[in-house]
Order: C-alpha cells, then sequence, then structure tokens
C-alpha cells in the first residue's frame, strides 16, 4: 500500500538574537508564540482527507529538521513525502528535501511560497504544487504511483465549475494529530474580498470563496470527536466580509459548543445584530487588523476609516462579551521612533483586550513587496528565514534599519511587559463576564 509522508514545517520563528531573547521572555509575548507554533497544519491535513482507499498516510508536525526526525522519516520508507512550509522556514524545507533526496524518496512542495517562488522550490523539490492543492493532489498521488512524477502541478489553471465546488472542502483528518491537541484549526472560508497591499493570502491562493454550512457543521462533529468542547481557531483572513449569512454561520457554530477566535476586520462593530449573536456562538476573540497610523495601505477599500471610529467599532465588539486582539504594524512609510512612541502610548490607554505587534513584512507575491523591490530597499543579505513578522528585510523610508529594530524591540518591551499584560487581562475577563455566554473560562 502506498504511503505518503505529510510534513509541516511548524513552529515560531524570529531571526534577531535580541528580539528573540525578548520574546522568550515576556510573560505576555511566549505563551501567543508558543500557542501560534503548536496550530495544527490544515492544509496537509486537508489533503490527507483527500486520499485515495489504496493509500496510508503519517503527520510528522517538525520545528526543525535533525537527525531523529530524518531517521523516522526515512524509516517509515514512503512513496512522497508532502512538505508544507512558510517564507521563513523555506531554506530548512529545501534542507530536508535534499537530505530525503540522499535516500531516495521523492518530495512535493506546496503552499504560498512555493506558489510564488516555483522555479526556485523545484530545484530542490521533485514536484511543485501552485495555488489550491486540492484540485492536483490525486494527479500528484497518481502519478507517483505511475513512477511518472511531474516537475509543476498548476492548482491555480484548473477551473473548478459550480458543480465541483464541494471538492475543495473536503473533511480534514483531525485524527492523525494523535494526542488530544489543545487548540485545533478550521476554514469557515477561503481567501478574502479585499487586495491590501501587505497580504498575499487573500490572492495567492485562489478567488474569495465561502464553505457551505452543511459541510462547517460535519467538519465541527468530527472535530468534537476529538474534544468534546473543542477551542477552535478559525484560519480565516476575514470571516464575515462574504454575503453568506451570519445566522446560518452562527447557528453551526453555537450548536457545536466549540469556543472559538476568528480574524475579522473593524465593521463588525457596527452591525448590531451581528453583535448580539457572537458570544453566544462561542466566539471568545476577534483579531482585527488595525495596521498602522502613518501610513495606509492600498487595497484596503471599505475598511479604511479614521482611528476614531475603528476603536469605537472595537469598543462595541468588547460591550458584546468578545474580546478584541487588536493588531498593528510598525515600520510603514512615515514610521519615526516618535510615530512608535505614540502607538505604545495609544495601545497602553486604549480598552482593547489583546495586542499584536509586528514588524511590516514584505512578503513575495504582495504589493508591498513589488513596490519594495521596485525602490531597490529590500534587503539582499537577508533571506527567507527573515521573513518572520518579527525581522526586518527592507530599508524604511524616515528610519534606519537599526533605529528601526531598536524601535520595534522597546515597543514590544513596553507593550508586554507584566503591568501592561495584567491590565489587559483584566480588560478581557471583565469582557467576557459581560458576555452572555455561558461558560467564560479559559
Amino acid at each position: 500500500m502506498p504511503h505518503v509522508a505529510l510534513v509541516p514545517l511548524s513552529g515560531f520563528r524570529i531571526r534577531e538574537e535580541r528580539m528573540l531573547e525578548l520574546g522568550m521572555s515576556l510573560p505576555g509575548l511566549h505563551p501567543r508564540m508558543t500557542a501560534i507554533g503548536e496550530l495544527p497544519a490544515l492544509g496537509l491535513l486537508t489533503l490527507a482527507g483527500l486520499l485515495p482507499e489504496a493509500w496510508q498516510c503519517s503527520y510528522h508536525s517538525l520545528a526543525k529538521v535533525d537527525d531523529s526526525t530524518l531517521e523516522t522519516l526515512v524509516a517509515l520508507r514512503p512513496d512522497l513525502v508532502a512538505v508544507s512550509a512558510l517564507t521563513a522556514s523555506i531554506s530548512e524545507a529545501y534542507r530536508l528535501a535534499a537530505l530525503l533526496r540522499e535516500h531516495g524518496i521523492r518530495t512535493v512542495l506546496g503552499g504560498l511560497h512555493a506558489t510564488v517562488c516555483p522555479e526556485e522550490a523545484g530545484r530542490w523539490f521533485d514536484a511543485v504544487v501552485t495555488g489550491p492543492g486540492e484540485r492536483v493532489w490525486c494527479d500528484v498521488l497518481r502519478d507517483v504511483e505511475l513512477s511518472a512524477l511531474k516537475p509543476r502541478y498548476e492548482g491555480r489553471s484548473v477551473v473548478a465549475s459550480p458543480v465541483d465546488e464541494d471538492s475543495l472542502w473536503p473533511l480534514p483528518r483531525f485524527d492523525l494529530l494523535g494526542q488530544r491537541p489543545h487548540r485545533l484549526t478550521m476554514q469557515t472560508q477561503r481567501g478574502c474580498p479585499f487586495a491590501c497591499d501587505f497580504c498575499g493570502a487573500s490572492r495567492l491562493l485562489g478567488r474569495f470563496i465561502e464553505k457551505p454550512a452543511d459541510r462547517i457543521r460535519e467538519e465541527l462533529t468530527a472535530i468534537r470527536q476529538i474534544r468534546r468542547r473543542p477551542l477552535i481557531e478559525l484560519a480565516d483572513d476575514n470571516t464575515f466580509a462574504g454575503t453568506r449569512s451570519t445566522d446560518e454561520l452562527l447557528n453551526v457554530l453555537q450548536d457545536s459548543q466549540a469556543r472559538w477566535f476568528t480574524e475579522a476586520d473593524w465593521r463588525i462593530g457596527e452591525r448590531p445584530e451581528l453583535l448580539k449573536r457572537l458570544a453566544a456562538a462561542g466566539c471568545r476573540q476577534v483579531l482585527v487588523g488595525i495596521e498602522s497610523i502613518v501610513f495606509r495601505y492600498p487595497g484596503m477599500g471599505a475598511k479604511q476609516a479614521e482611528l476614531n471610529r475603528i476603536m469605537a467599532a472595537l469598543d462595541c465588539i468588547q460591550d458584546a462579551g468578545v474580546a478584541v486582539n487588536g493588531c498593528f504594524i510598525l515600520g510603514a512609510d512615515g514610521e519615526t521612533r516618535d510615530s512608535i512612541d505614540r502607538l505604545v502610548s495609544f495601545i497602553l490607554n486604549s480598552s482593547l483586550a489583546e495586542v499584536q505587534l509586528t514588524v511590516q513584512t514584505p512578503f513575495l507575491g504582495t504589493g508591498l513587496y513589488q513596490r519594495l523591490q521596485q525602490q531597490g530597499r529590500m534587503l539582499p543579505e537577508r533571506d527567507w528565514s527573515f521573513h518572520t513578522l518579527f525581522d526586518v528585510t527592507y530599508r524604511p523610508d524616515r528610519m534606519s534599519v537599526e533605529e528601526l529594530e531598536q524601535s520595534f524591540r522597546d515597543a514590544v518591551r513596553q507593550v508586554f511587559a507584566s503591568d501592561a499584560c495584567s491590565r489587559r487581562d483584566r480588560l478581557r475577563e471583565s469582557v467576557w463576564r459581560s458576555s452572555f455566554h455561558p461558560d467564560v473560562s479559559g
């Protein structure tokens, strides 16, 4: 029976040593870093759900490649090793592919980085899948069986008709995760109707589509077989930005008794009919991109608004019993040490129950990357491993690289200091206590 080993290169990555030390030491930052790094790789679990009956599979989440993990994979003698990796971990993926090739094991790579850099990836992997892997996965496996693996499979070139749209939503193989994970991931949509300048996920893997409610219900049933009352992070880019019935979606989520986190834009705070149902449906926290206070990114469309209006909407979300994680990008054009200091002061005095700070990161395939590359501002000495959201990979327009790095460290140190985190903890508990959701624990 042919065997495919599914290998996500997971884990939280930071290159800059002082930033890494800071992240490991701050009580408000390290737990979230750990939680993100441990999230299951939904893409590979979804491909596992499409395996033909003749195939078997195994799942191996790796933070790094070492002798032990290599020996484990080689001992399995798989017919194929399928790897997923983000840009920050792509060098590790290339190293793994090279080591497996020495043992005569065939490899395939998919994901965002592979979609943008297929030629580069093809120098290391026997095959590269671009775009949605679900559309060509069975072709890949068939060619492995025929010893006719092609170097490239173009998932984006396969046009899905309305009739076969359901084939995009196979049931992920959550059973491969083994011990009961603390958090699980699922999608209720793919992509985003907006095209923010810094975001590649909303465009590179196809058009914006929403998962049918019956498929969501089926997936939640499978998740509940692993955990009776699951904690779920929705891997959506903007859960409520589409045109589907929010009542139908919230009914399914509420029936599952799951507690869940998601991403949405601030405009849900101006939708009272949605707000009155969020907490009761199990929503504990919404991650909202407030982005920059000095730069308006192109492509944000209807999300673009004045800060006062955004914050008023976020207060409405929290008044409805759902905590808001406000996300800010530091280092956009126009950023100075003074603007970062003002942002820190704003955050420390805001009503936000949680905060996320990242450095502007020009990922491949984004308008931001193209613009900075054309301006000659990308740093050639900083390779893909620096694309972590916490390392500087370009020259700012009004600061030096070193000034931005130091300013970012100082901002993180203040925003995630013990007293600031304790204040947000109290805000979060207050938000949850005001909720009509019956369970406000953990």
